[in-house]
């Protein structure tokens, strides 16, 4: 073997290694954005759950407690293609239901109103977290799949590309002051 021979074989073994990590890093951003995709959808679910048992517990008035369950029912019974409109809306009736903070004082003082109330504030602040963990992990998946190598030798393989979940997620003002 000549010697320019090896040189050559070198470094196309270099290549396939550093091909193959960044196709392995690859793969732990898609890994990584499935489970925090899992962790968003789990705190969504929790939130529009928390929302529709305060709305039946008669705690609210009959008017907020309408909007407030059909907005969590929505976001509950929504498709993929709609649902970050629905869990927009529910944040939209959440703000809207604890405009106030005299409605939240309401909820704590009825019996049992003090957990509700808690878990509540609990979920709406957990959501825009789950999320911006979410789409920082599809930014960083975008960051290194926009990369030419990753393109040209097809690294990303056929995974879809990742998208970020857009929703507007700002906790009612009432409740967030409020807590404990």
């Amino acid at each position: 073997m000549t010697p320019t021979l090896i040189w050559i074989l070198v470094a196309l073994v270099a290549i396939g290694l550093y091909l193959s990590w960044t196709a392995g890093r690859l793969d732990r951003l898609h890994a990584r954005i499935d489970a925090t995709r899992a962790g968003l959808d789990a705190q969504l679910l929790r939130r529009a759950s928390v929302a529709q048992e305060l709305a039946t517990s008669g705690v609210l008035d009959p008017a907020a407690s309408i909007v407030l369950y059909e907005a969590a029912h929505a976001a509950r019974q929504a498709e993929e293609e709609q649902r970050e409109v629905a869990e927009s809306d529910l944040s939209q009736a959440l703000r809207a239901v604890f405009a106030e903070p005299a409605q939240v004082e309401a909820v704590r003082e009825a019996p049992g109103g003090e957990a509700a109330a808690h878990e509540l504030t609990e979920a709406v602040r957990r959501v825009p977290m789950a999320r911006r963990f979410h789409n920082d992990a599809v930014g960083a998946a975008r960051r290194l799949r926009q990369h030419r190598k990753v393109r040209w030798f097809r690294l990303a393989g056929h995974a879809p590309f990742p998208m970020a979940y857009e929703m507007d997620d700002e906790p009612p003002a009432a409740l967030v002051d409020r807590a404990p």
